[in-house]
Formats: C-alpha cells, sequence, structure tokens
C-alpha cells in the first residue's frame, strides 16, 4: 500500500455508499477489481435488505411547517398531538408521553420506542447535526425492522436547530404526516480469499457503506483501504498455515446486515473461522488505537504486551463493539474490532464533513503496518491460539446488543 494508491481509492470512493443504492454497488465493484488485481480470487455475494421510497414527508408545530425527513420503514400515516420533550426516559418520563408525539434526544432505540409505544406516545421527532455547525442537513433516518417489531408510527428527523427551535417555541399542538412506499431491495459483500495450507480461515472484515450525508472516507473506507494494504503485505508470504478472507460488508450501517447475512449464509462454515478482525475507522491524524475484544481475555493480554514491545499505543477491553465483529462472535466465532478513535471535535462521522481530509496517509500506513503484523502472527500460527468458546460475560452484552436481553440501566 502506498501514499499515492490511497489517493486513488479514496478519490474514486468519494461519494455517498448508502445501502442498496446504486453507488454501493459501484464501490462494491470498485473493491473486487482492486481485490483480483492483486492476485486473490474475488466475488460478490448479494443479500436482501429492506428499503422505502419516501414520497412526503411534514411535520407542523402550530401551523408552521419545519423542514423534516421521514423516517424510511415507519409507514405512512398521519398523527397530531401535543409536543412532549423527554430528554429522559425513566418511568416518570416516559409516563408523559401518553397521546403525545416525543422529540427525542438520544434517536429512536429498541427500548425507547417499544417502551414509548407502551406508554402511549402517537409519533417520534429526533434530531441530529449540531447548532454550532453551518449547514442545516438532515439525515435520512429508518426505522429498522427489528426495532419497530411491526409496531409503527409516523417518525420524522430534524435538524439540531430546528429541534432547539421547537422546544424553545413550546408550540401547542404538532403534526407528522409521512407518505412511502416500503419494498425490498440488494445490498452486497464482497468476499476475497488467499488460501492457506489447511483449510481454516481468518476472516478479517470491513464495511464500504455510508450514511445518507456521509462521503464516508473515515467511516469507514479506511478501514477497508486496511484491508487491502493487509492484502498487499501478506500476499508474497502465502500460502500461510490460515486463509485469509476478506469481506467487505453493504449495509453495516442499517445494523450490520451484511455481516449479519454472511454469518447466516455461511452459518456452516464457521467452524472453520479461527478468529476474526474487524477495521472499522483508522488512520486518523489524531486519536487513540484502540482493541475491542469480544473474545477471551487472554487475547486482550496478548495484544497489550504485542503493543508493549512495539511501543504502540493501545486502549483495549473485553466487549462487543458496534460493528461487524459482533455477528461473529454470536456464532461463536472470536472477534476483535479494531479502530483509531479520534476525539470528536477532530474528526466526525455520519454527516457530511467525513471527508479524505480526516485522515493521515502516514497514519494509515502505520495503522496497516501494525495490523498486518498482528494479522501474520495469527494467521501463521502453528496453531491459532485464540480460544472457540465465547466468554459468558461477552455472551451477555451480545444478547443486550442484539436485543434479546435487556440491560439493568436501560
Amino acid at each position: 500500500m502506498t501514499h499515492e494508491t490511497i489517493r486513488e481509492i479514496l478519490e474514486k470512493t468519494d461519494r455517498v455508499r448508502f445501502s442498496g443504492s446504486e453507488e454501493e454497488k459501484a464501490a462494491a465493484e470498485y473493491l473486487k477489481s482492486l481485490c483480483e488485481t492483486r492476485g486473490a480470487a474475488a466475488f460478490l455475494e448479494p443479500f436482501e435488505v429492506d428499503t422505502a421510497q419516501i414520497h412526503a414527508a411534514h411535520l407542523k408545530a402550530d401551523g408552521r411547517e419545519i423542514p423534516c425527513r421521514g423516517y424510511r420503514l415507519c409507514g405512512s400515516g398521519r398523527t397530531e398531538a401535543p409536543l412532549c420533550y423527554l430528554p429522559n426516559t425513566d418511568p416518570a418520563s416516559m409516563a408523559q408521553a401518553k397521546g403525545k408525539i416525543v422529540l427525542l434526544d438520544t434517536g429512536i432505540t429498541y427500548w425507547v420506542y417499544q417502551d414509548l409505544l407502551d406508554a402511549g406516545a402517537v409519533g417520534f421527532i429526533s434530531y441530529d447535526g449540531d447548532i454550532r455547525y453551518p449547514d442545516r442537513d438532515i439525515d435520512q433516518k429508518t426505522l429498522r425492522p427489528y426495532v419497530s417489531k411491526g409496531r409503527k408510527v409516523p417518525c420524522v428527523n430534524i435538524n439540531a436547530k430546528d429541534a432547539l427551535a421547537l422546544v424553545q417555541a413550546a408550540p401547542a399542538m404538532v403534526s407528522i404526516e409521512v407518505e412511502q412506499t416500503e419494498s425490498v431491495t440488494t445490498s452486497q459483500n464482497v468476499i476475497a480469499e488467499i488460501p492457506g495450507r489447511t483449510d481454516e480461515w481468518i476472516a478479517l472484515s470491513a464495511h464500504y457503506d455510508t450514511t445518507f450525508l456521509s462521503h464516508g472516507a473515515y467511516d469507514n473506507m479506511s478501514g477497508c483501504i486496511g484491508l487491502l494494504g493487509i492484502l498487499d503485505a501478506l500476499k508474497e508470504k502465502a500460502p500461510l498455515r490460515y486463509g485469509l478472507r476478506f469481506i467487505f460488508c453493504g449495509s453495516e450501517e442499517q445494523g450490520l446486515l451484511g455481516s449479519k447475512a454472511y454469518t447466516a449464509a455461511h452459518e456452516k462454515e464457521l467452524d472453520r473461522i479461527a478468529l476474526n478482525i474487524n477495521l472499522d475507522m483508522i488512520g486518523t491524524y489524531m486519536g487513540k488505537f484502540i482493541a475491542c475484544v469480544s473474545a477471551e481475555e487472554k487475547l486482550l493480554h496478548y495484544l497489550q504486551y504485542l503493543c508493549a514491545q512495539r511501543g504502540w499505543g493501545l486502549s483495549g477491553r473485553q466487549d462487543v463493539y458496534s460493528s461487524d465483529s459482533t455477528p461473529f462472535a454470536d456464532h461463536g466465532v472470536p472477534a476483535l474490532s479494531f479502530a483509531r478513535s479520534a476525539p470528536k471535535s477532530q474528526a466526525t462521522i455520519h454527516n457530511r464533513y467525513d471527508t479524505k481530509e480526516l485522515l493521515s496517509e502516514e497514519q494509515l500506513l502505520a495503522d496497516i503496518g501494525f495490523l498486518s503484523d498482528f494479522t501474520l502472527a495469527m494467521a501463521d500460527a502453528v496453531k491459532c491460539p485464540v480460544s472457540r468458546e465465547i466468554p459468558e460475560n461477552v455472551k451477555t452484552r451480545l444478547d443486550e446488543y442484539l436485543l434479546r436481553k435487556r440491560k439493568k440501566d436501560s
């Protein structure tokens, strides 16, 4: 991987790559070609995703129109009710939601959504952006099917500036109207392989899709460049004991849909994957290098020792990471995610400011160097040392993250 190659990849993928879009598919084809030119057999693996076309979305406060975007998959309909701003979602706050349209700071998450519907809420308003930003962008949100569980009410998203103005105005009544056509479309994973000396694999993953507003250089073309850099570094050493399977995941931003589709489609083969190494956002000028281990604690200790030997800073923990490592861990594959976590004042994601200017080519190459060495140590081990057992505390966190169990404090 060279400076010139990094620049070329970032330039050719400098666009929104939203789940199921033609731009996402074009990026998948491009990544496939990059793997093939590096000597790896590569193919696309499509999977279905729910989508919707929004025909109209309106939010009115005492008759005054407020710019908004309707949530995809929230159904079609209209509701009018008093506004209830809920900065907290404790039981006492929830009790105020009956018959109200609720404005949330948190966004629409599963437990909050279900609890508020049970409490009698009739519509939802979320917001994003920042009152300090010059733009008035509004992100396109989705009421994910695993959040709604088929219970749909009108939902809209607005800009943070309008959310503040709405609370300040304290309108007597607000109304939401959303019209949309819901359907199913196709996303895809890109899979490339370098076989090893055995029939076991190290699976490396990174997502290439973006949110509706973002060009996704940091989140997460940086991780995709990381996979390509590891491929470059290790292809001349092949065959290693373990094969290397590179999985560029689509539709991660819609709920890890690509990695969920992969693990579901390949469930019978997962016992031959010794480890999943996931990259999600690396290579920024500033920020700490983190590792989140969804496997035995010994792997975290190994990383800490390795980093101490190299003089490489690491912030590590044993936990579940909100990225494509999670479905692998949930299927019993030891997994970990690496990231360079930049301060929000230095690099931001899921908006128009996630651009190639956030990335340091030197840091990206340095991160790739460390990740290549770690991958080599695992892939050419006589026996991958990581136990295939997922610890009970990680299983609990997986149950919580995947909404099978409720956190005690949520």
